[in-house]
């Protein structure tokens, strides 16, 4: 039995690694950082199957997760649209995600290195997981922090600005404890002790940034990201990449963690297969990059136009005036983006 190395154990990573071994495949994970930690994050799952957790062997993982419904979105202080999720999207804290999927992996047997980078370079059994690509001249900011004290009433919630969105998820039970990620487009540094609260001013969504002003932000919990873009990545070389590193949806879609379980589920049989002495190497990185465009190609097609529509003076125009006369279809959106 081949031996498979994954480069990042983010979400693909230790999916994939988790899914691999309950095959018997000996997989050795190599993390550039360390466990647990906060990441820049929605904190909620929309999209992913119960089917897909099963086959990657982690359903479990997520039997006290919290079951999101509905969601609200405000177009600046105007809340213009309230609807019911197709499907329920799945809840739970990073911190908490990836240490119950780090402990599984090890639990079975896997090899995890931490606070080892990976060298990119094309070879055979490396899976590339490793995150975002770098682009230095993007001019997108991630910002992600945990609030007490901000009450959603069970919804989820999303606040569209001026180049801008933000969502806000609960992510204990009683609602107490709040996930704030945004999108935003980079501008001069902020000096106050908030810089969520400050870009949030700056954007257009002062009575949002009144609200959060007002409760409690855990500053542990503070992080943020640059230097990446949306859409589909640079991957150089022939690499066997996956997640975030092959392609990065745009985050008012709450999916970027269900396409993180996916991809996994979409390499699975094409490396159990190259484990079992059954293909070759480019044969995997051939079918891999097909199951992948497959399943994700037209998802991401529509988000993107989407993200464009939301980021654009006029589309906030179009979309706020469709939601608030009831014909903006979220059903079918909601469905074709998860």
């Amino acid at each position: 039995m081949k031996t498979i190395e994954i480069a990042g154990g983010g979400l693909a990573g230790l999916s994939l690694g988790i899914a691999l071994r309950e095959r018997g495949v000996p997989v050795m994970v190599r993390e550039a950082s360390t466990y647990p930690r906060h990441r820049v994050c929605g904190e909620f799952i929309n999209g992913v199957t119960e089917d897909t957790l099963i086959h990657l062997g982690i359903a479990d993982i997520f039997h006290d997760a919290l079951r999101h419904h509905s969601t609200r979105w405000w177009m600046g202080p105007k809340q213009i649209l309230e609807a019911r999720l197709t499907r329920p999207a799945l809840g739970m804290s990073r911190w908490e995600m990836d240490e119950r999927l780090r402990i599984r992996f090890e639990d079975i047997g896997g090899r995890l290195l931490t606070k080892d980078r990976v060298r990119p370079e094309s070879r055979e059994g490396l899976v590339w997981t490793a995150g975002r690509h770098l682009e230095k001249k993007s001019q997108l900011l991630g910002l992600k922090a945990h609030f007490e004290g901000v009450d959603l009433n069970g919804f989820l919630e999303m606040h569209i600005g001026v180049g801008t969105y933000v969502g806000l998820t609960p992510i204990t039970s009683d609602g107490n404890k709040v996930n704030v990620c945004g999108l935003f487009k980079k501008g001069p540094r902020t000096k106050g002790v908030n810089p969520i609260v400050d870009a949030l001013q700056k954007c257009g969504l002062g009575a949002l940034a009144d609200r959060l002003e007002c409760a409690r932000m855990d500053p542990v919990s503070l992080t943020g990201i640059s230097g990446f873009q949306l859409g589909g990545q640079r991957v150089p070389g022939r690499f066997c990449t996956l997640g975030d590193a092959e392609r990065m949806i745009p985050p008012f879609t709450g999916n970027g963690m269900s396409m993180a379980f996916e991809s996994a589920e979409c390499a699975l049989p094409y490396l159990l297969n190259y484990c079992e002495g059954v293909g070759t190497w480019e044969e995997v990185i051939e079918g891999v990059r097909g199951s992948l465009d497959k399943r994700f190609q037209k998802r991401v097609r529509l988000a993107l136009q989407l993200h464009r529509c939301l980021t654009h003076k006029m589309g906030r125009k179009v979309l706020s005036s469709a939601a608030v006369a009831g014909v903006l279809p979220f059903s079918w959106l909601h469905r074709k983006l998860s």
